[in-house]
């Protein structure tokens, strides 16, 4: 995407937002992992670092996943609406608390996910990609209108189409 960088939407993980989890001394990350994982272990008395757990279900692969700290690219955190794409079509123009916020909106946007699904997926839209878990298709779909429409982003004209399309088959 033209122009973008990732640190326009603030340091990664910030904990300096006004969404879930905003100003609680964790970074969004690790809030997202102690919400998402059952049974997380933490470094330390602040419960701020979740260095083991397990992902029940991953929403994108269907997996059983365990999560450890050492190798803690095996699952990651996605933007369902990714932070590129909202660049691209319109983010590019807003104040940089709005873009920060956007960036850890743990609520409606964050998904903790198998690594490589994620990596998969990359900065695509419904329009491109969508889950091999054919059961999280209809809430991928939805929650990825529902960030754009929060957040007042557009949707492509594929994303339109696919989302259209899997609608029809949900219950």
């Amino acid at each position: 995407m033209r122009g973008y960088r990732r640190d326009q939407f603030g340091r990664a993980w910030s904990d300096d937002h006004s969404g879930l989890g905003g100003h609680n001394g964790c970074d969004t990350r690790n809030d997202v992992l102690a919400a998402q994982l059952q049974a997380p272990e933490y470094r330390g008395k602040s419960r701020c670092v979740v260095i083991a757990g397990t992902l029940l279900t991953d929403p994108y692969t269907g997996k059983r996943l365990e999560f450890r700290k050492a190798k803690a690219s095996e699952i990651q955190i996605d933007h369902i609406y990714p932070l590129s794409r909202a660049w691209d079509m319109g983010a590019s123009r807003w104040p940089q608390q709005r873009r920060v916020d956007f960036a850890n909106d743990e609520a409606m946007n964050l998904i903790a996910v198998d690594g490589p699904a994620n990596a998969s997926k990359g900065d695509s839209g419904p329009g491109e990609w969508l889950p091999i878990n054919r059961n999280y298709r209809c809430t991928y779909a939805l929650r990825y209108l529902q960030v754009a429409h929060k957040w007042s982003l557009p949707i492509t004209t594929a994303d339109r189409n696919s989302v259209q399309a899997i609608t029809r088959l949900c219950p």
